[in-house]
């Protein structure tokens, strides 16, 4: 508990220490050289104006919201399709040479490169948002699900094949359960690189979330509000970094402690 408290303080003074500094860059020293400065990073004084603002009036509430049931539904479609055909992939060898060649080229081509064809497909709106994150998502969730079974024990396989068990057996009992952290990790790099892909496509064609939300504050010259997007976005991937490691704790405890 001490060792915890510990940790959490110094993890404090730290961001509080960057704000301190920022402060008196942004909002004393800077200034007075420069009057505009502000313009170009304001101090984090006025950030948090901005947010105090925003909250009052519910405006980035709605953004939030906006930007969170997008990732959401992506993140969802992404798993059940990447999931079972990186299963599918890792066992069954015909499988993996009849799929992997289409997989590979198309798993180096950016996800802000479809944005484009995204706009053509689907218009300005949630479909095209949703589009490129499950794009974001999708190959590093397949990835990790292939890794982990091929990574399964071979001498676990062939010592269930002796007991008489049946593929179906094996799948259920062996594979997955082998493959699971592998897939959590493929979940969670997932949700962090199509956190990241919501806000580029937001920025091309949306009328809310976080993302437009940046673009808009852009165009008016709001560097506070263009920062506050940017905190916020990261706080929230934190947050859900978080919780991804601690579903992971809650399942695989015991690979959890050895990470």
């Amino acid at each position: 508990m001490l060792k915890h408290l510990t940790e959490t303080a110094i993890k404090g003074s730290v961001l509080i220490f960057v704000l301190v500094v920022w402060q008196i860059l942004c909002g004393v020293i800077f200034p007075k050289t420069n009057p505009d400065f502000v313009i170009l990073l304001p101090p984090p004084s006025m950030v948090f104006e901005q947010g105090a603002k925003l909250v009052g009036n519910g405006v980035l509430f709605i953004h939030i919201f906006k930007s969170m049931e997008r990732v959401l539904i992506a993140f969802v479609i992404a798993s059940i399709l990447a999931i079972p055909l990186g299963i599918a992939i890792g066992w069954w060898k015909r499988c993996e040479d009849m799929v992997d060649p289409l997989m590979e080229i198309l798993r180096p081509i950016p996800p802000l490169a479809w944005i484009p064809l995204g706009i053509l497909w689907f218009g300005i709106g949630d479909p095209q948002n949703i589009f490129i994150i499950f794009l974001g998502i999708f190959f590093p969730v397949l990835v990790n699900t292939i890794s982990g079974v091929k990574g399964v024990e071979k001498n676990l396989i062939w010592g269930a094949l002796t007991l008489g068990a049946n593929e179906r057996q094996i799948l259920r009992e062996i594979i997955l359960p082998g493959s699971l952290p592998f897939i959590l990790t493929g979940l969670r790099v997932g949700l962090g690189v199509g956190w990241m892909c919501l806000v580029a496509a937001e920025l091309v064609a949306s009328t809310r979330g976080l993302g437009f939300m940046i673009q808009d504050a852009r165009y008016l010259l709001l560097t506070e509000r263009v920062i506050l997007g940017m905190l916020v976005i990261g706080l929230l991937g934190y947050g859900m970094d978080r919780g991804m490691r601690y579903l992971q704790w809650r399942l695989l405890p015991w690979y959890a402690t050895q990470r």
